[in-house]
Parts: C-alpha cells; structure tokens; sequence
C-alpha cells in the first residue's frame, strides 16, 4: 500500500467521528420508529430533491470540520498513478462485494429491508426515476465516498491503514441503518477502503460505488 503521509489531526477526527456516529444513529432511530418506505419512492421528485437537501448538508459539514486544511489531500482528491490499474483493482473490489452480496443473500436480503429499490418499471414516470437514478449513482456515491473513503480516511489513515480501512467500513455500514443488510454493505465498505489505499485517491472508490450503485438499480427495473 502507499505509504500514509497524512498528518493526525486529533480534534477533527473526533470531529468526524461524531458526526458519522450521528448519522448511523439516526438511521437506526428513523427504523426503530417503523416507518415504511413508500413502494414506489423511486418515482417521486420528492426523492429525489430530499436526498440533494441531505447530502448537501451533508457536504457543508464535511467541509466545516475540514476547514483550513488542504482540501485535495484530506479529501483524496487526486488521480491515481494509473487508471488502468486503479480500474483493475475496483473491478477485483467489486468481484468481491458481488461474491459476497450473493453468498449471503439467502440468509440476510439487504435490498427489501432497504426499500429503496423499485418492485416494477413504471415508464409514465421515467423523469422521476431519471432524477433517483442520479441520486443514487451521482450524488450517494460522491459524498459518501468524500465522508468515509475521503475525509474519514485521511484522519484515520495517520494511526494504521488497516484501522482506516475497517474502521471506514464499519462506519459506513452503519450509516444505512440496516440490520439484515449490515454484513454486505461493511464487507462493501472495506472493500472500497481497500481500494482507496491502493490507489491514493477517492475517484476510484466513487466510480466503484456508482457502478454498485447503479447496476444494482437497473437490474432490479430490468427484473421487475
């Protein structure tokens, strides 16, 4: 792996710590309340506009807590040494989020508990879905990535890769308040981990994470 010349940050990273603690909370919190999720939430502007309002905040905070500090090197916002290889390795990452996903779907089906998946196409409201589609493979991926792969990262990496890359994952899966789902989206999270040490950049986990993202939502249209 690269070597990590990333200074620690102490404050910050409790800072951060805080902040994804926060965000893991609430999604338990909102699901202990036992609020469904509308069938068709895919189909709603709504969706779509709520979720631009959240990682919005989102993105405000992140820049908050990283303010003063040279935003390409905490962020990861750098090109990799090669692309070729930075695309060979998210395609071994992603070989193994899917090989894992699929070995444990029989025991623990992550996408009905999550609700965000469509059970049906519906064309009369392809604009509507456009605008979830970008959501979830533009706006979810980016600043998901910029909160754990980028910043999260960066303060964490100081104290050991291996505790960055694990201590991201776990964090990251948390954040979607799942229980059924937990195992897949951590062993996702620290696959990507993984490839953002490899690489020295956050570009290579977004593009992972869009094409998880959405393959996994054109799949479930395309079954429907």
């Amino acid at each position: 792996m690269p070597a990590v010349t990333l200074d620690r940050h102490p404050m910050r990273l409790v800072a951060w710590l805080v902040f994804v603690g926060a965000l893991a909370a609430l999604s338990y919190g909102s699901r202990s309340l036992d609020v469904e999720t509308p069938d068709d939430i895919a189909y709603r502007y709504s969706s779509s506009v709520a979720a631009a309002v959240q990682y919005g905040l989102m993105l405000v905070i992140l820049l908050f807590i990283a303010r003063g500090l040279p935003l390409r090197e905490v962020f990861g916002l750098r090109r990799p040494r090669s692309w070729p290889r930075a695309l060979g390795l998210a395609a071994v990452a992603l070989l193994v989020i899917w090989t894992a996903a699929a070995a444990l779907s029989p025991f623990l089906d992550a996408s009905e508990e999550q609700g965000l998946v469509p059970t049906e196409w519906d064309p009369s409201r392809a604009g509507a879905f456009a605008a979830f589609f970008v959501s979830v493979t533009v706006l979810a991926p980016t600043v998901e990535e910029l909160t754990y792969r980028g910043l999260g990262y960066a303060f964490l990496a100081p104290y050991g890769v291996v505790l960055a890359v694990v201590v991201t994952g776990v964090l990251f899966g948390a954040a979607h308040g799942l229980i059924l789902g937990l195992p897949v989206l951590v062993i996702f999270g620290i696959a990507i981990g993984w490839l953002r040490a490899r690489t020295a950049s956050v570009y290579p986990p977004i593009v992972l994470h869009a094409v998880f993202n959405g393959t996994a939502l054109i799949a479930a249209v395309a079954t429907a």
